[in-house]
């Protein structure tokens, strides 16, 4: 068994040295003399598929096969009289291996889009493994395999991940509502992804046996901002504690009067952090960091007064959001044309009325826009 056009092959049979080829053909290149009663053994993880004139003609399963024509029925179909007790058969076997590969790596090369209800538009990575086996040794060769002499899974794993991402795409848009809810739902997404799936593979001979979501996450920035909402919804929830707090105190200053200076001072003692704590998000709403010292100044200011720093204006591009120097006249971002905007308006999703371009909430139902 070499690599030479012309072969006599008498023992045909392939170990998998590599461990990650689906598919090995014999000889890898050109066609060999298959000569009358040559041995083919094809072990328990294997197929194999004799190719004639460049058409499967023969699967042959697990076992030892001698190949004549009282044993393959097909053979005289194909051969003519043997010359010099040699076949004039001039055809190549492929084995398949038909044993599960595991640990292939799928995920995105760059972020796609999903459309949030809690956060907007944010753009996810997502990684994770299959495994997969070749079912149809036929249907895998003629359709992804074709005259190659050597398969493996390197070659068939990026094309198959741009499969499970396209699929994972329009499955995270129909069944997760906020990546806030993904904890706990990766088994869940993993399980109908599978589903939804094995149909595209069954196309090619493939079975897809396991698909496991590794990881989903959103850029930095929404990161960040789901950290900043879970320290938020810590100090409501300490809040509301002082409150509950204060009032109990309260309470218990007027079933004993004579300790109710003593309970008035502890209940403005535990209301006072809340009150205070208010006053500081009051202000830290109104105020900025100015980019060239860092000081907080007024949000509204236009020059910081510590290093007389010019603060930006933003504008906002009203079909995407997006901030945009102030001079722009094209939004960066969906390609909007900001010099029209004046004569655009803003069509309200609730109730379809319309507003002006620069409108942040509905002037007929009240509703943000």
């Amino acid at each position: 068994m070499g690599t030479n056009n012309l072969i006599f092959l008498e023992v045909i049979e392939w170990f998998d040295d590599r461990g990650n080829e689906l598919v090995h053909r014999i000889p890898e290149a050109g066609s060999g003399e298959i000569k009358l009663g040559a041995q083919l053994t094809v072990r328990e993880s294997q197929a194999a598929v004799l190719f004639y004139q460049g058409k499967a003609y023969d699967a042959f399963g697990p076992g030892r096969h001698t190949l004549v024509t009282a044993n393959i029925p097909i053979l005289t179909k194909v051969l003519s009289t043997p010359w010099a007790m040699k076949s004039p058969l001039r055809a190549e076997v492929y084995f398949t291996n038909m044993k599960v590969f595991t640990n292939l790596k799928w995920g995105t090369r760059d972020p796609v889009a999903f459309r949030d209800d809690e956060l907007g538009l944010v753009r996810l990575r997502a990684f994770g493994i299959f495994d997969i086996q070749v079912v149809q040794p036929v249907l895998f060769i003629n359709s992804i395999v074709g005259t190659q002499g050597i398969y493996t899974t390197d070659e068939i794993e990026e094309y198959l991940s741009r499969v499970i991402v396209s699929r994972f795409n329009d499955y995270l848009g129909e069944h997760l509502d906020s990546i806030l809810n993904l904890p706990g739902r990766y088994d869940e997404l993993a399980e109908g992804l599978t589903r939804r799936l094995r149909e595209d593979f069954s196309h090619y001979g493939l079975s897809l046996k396991n698909l496991y979501i590794n990881s989903i996450t959103p850029p930095p920035d929404v990161q960040k901002a789901i950290d900043d909402m879970g320290r938020l919804s810590v100090l409501k929830d300490l809040d509301s504690l002082l409150k509950m707090k204060a009032a109990m105190a309260m309470e218990k200053a007027s079933e004993n009067p004579s300790d109710a200076s003593n309970a008035m001072a502890m209940g403005l003692g535990f209301m006072m952090p809340s009150f205070f704590g208010g006053m500081l998000a009051q202000k830290q709403t109104i105020t900025q960091a100015c980019p060239e010292c860092g000081n907080q100044i007024p949000g509204d200011a236009k020059f910081c007064p510590y290093c007389g720093h010019q603060i930006v204006v933003f504008q906002q591009c009203p079909n995407c959001g997006k901030n945009l120097p102030p001079h722009a006249r094209f939004c960066i971002r969906c390609g909007f044309n900001l010099s029209d905007r004046a004569t655009q308006k803003k069509i309200c999703p609730h109730c379809s009325a319309e507003n002006l371009p620069e409108a942040v909430f509905c002037n007929n139902c009240g509703q943000r826009l």
